[in-house]
């Protein structure tokens, strides 16, 4: 019997579409409406408090380096200030919450009972097993959650164990690439992938002038163009970390094996379509301008 041969970028495209499904929750009413009722109701404290959580009441610090493309100084007004407004056991209670109704919403109720969900489940639950919790600290502290029983929490539970350790090793692609974190955001956006300046602006915290000024070192480094274009050594650069970051993340993927890959990236097709269908995201939040 032959066994299939992983493809290198197998797991890069796999998370992908988990990712789609993950990230939600980021840009749902529903957040907002659970979060604000424990108290936490600035966007901003929103988005720290739900990822940072299952780190504990942490500081700003832990923030800015392990979230890396956030402008500390907006880190800090709403970091450890948020920890006193609701526990992280609190905010996590309320993130459940919503990411069970945004997926209700979303993908209606016969998706969640389906046995593709089941089956998504399990696969992404079998890679996640295989993850490294070494250097990997966001990754580390969600795998100390609980797994949920119901089968769609316990697939979104799976893509974002699989997302964070994935961005785990993508910070130290970066950081051995010589990109700082508003350099990394610049480099991404010229690729056409990342979110726009201004969702920057609003969500990460780094002004134009500061956008610039990150534009103007890469354009000395031969990375981008006058036109704020990736040159030819840029966009090489930008496939060489994508291509570290495959090496990092490979143990779950390997773990699954080419076919159960090939299997969850389909049915991860399957239900991302259907989240990005029914309006998930906003519009204007990825491009280059």
């Amino acid at each position: 019997m032959t066994t299939a041969v992983l493809d290198p970028r197998a797991g890069r495209h796999c998370q992908n579409t988990l990712n789609t499904l993950h990230a939600t929750h980021y840009f749902s009413p529903d957040l907002d409406r659970e979060l604000g009722s424990v108290g936490v109701t600035h966007p901003r404290a929103v988005n720290f408090a739900v990822r940072a959580a299952a780190m504990g009441p942490v500081g700003a610090g832990t923030v800015t380096a392990t979230f890396y493309n956030y402008k500390h100084e907006l880190v800090a007004e709403h970091v450890p200030a948020v920890w006193s407004v609701a526990t992280p056991e609190q905010v996590l209670a309320a993130r459940a919450r919503a990411v069970d109704s945004t997926l209700r919403r979303l993908l209606g109720e016969e998706a969640l009972a389906s046995a593709e969900m089941a089956e998504a489940a399990r696969l992404a639950l079998r890679a996640a097993g295989a993850c490294s919790r070494s250097a990997r600290p966001l990754y580390s502290a969600h795998a100390d959650l609980p797994v949920p029983e119901e089968p769609h929490l316990a697939y979104w539970h799976a893509a974002t164990l699989l997302r964070e350790h994935r961005g785990d090793g993508h910070l130290a692609a970066l950081m051995a690439a010589g990109l700082d974190g508003l350099e990394a955001l610049v480099t991404h956006a010229a690729t056409g992938r990342g979110m726009t300046p201004k969702w920057v602006s609003v969500t990460r915290g780094w002004t134009r002038e500061e956008w610039d000024a990150a534009a103007g070192r890469l354009r000395e480094r031969g990375l981008l163009d006058a036109d704020g274009e990736l040159t030819e050594q840029g966009a090489a650069l930008r496939e060489e970390i994508e291509r570290e970051t495959d090496t990092l993340d490979r143990a779950p993927y390997e773990h699954l094996g080419a076919d159960g890959v090939a299997r969850l990236t389909e049915l991860g097709r399957k239900f991302a379509g259907a989240v990005l269908t029914a309006g998930a995201y906003p519009a204007g939040l990825f491009g280059k301008r």
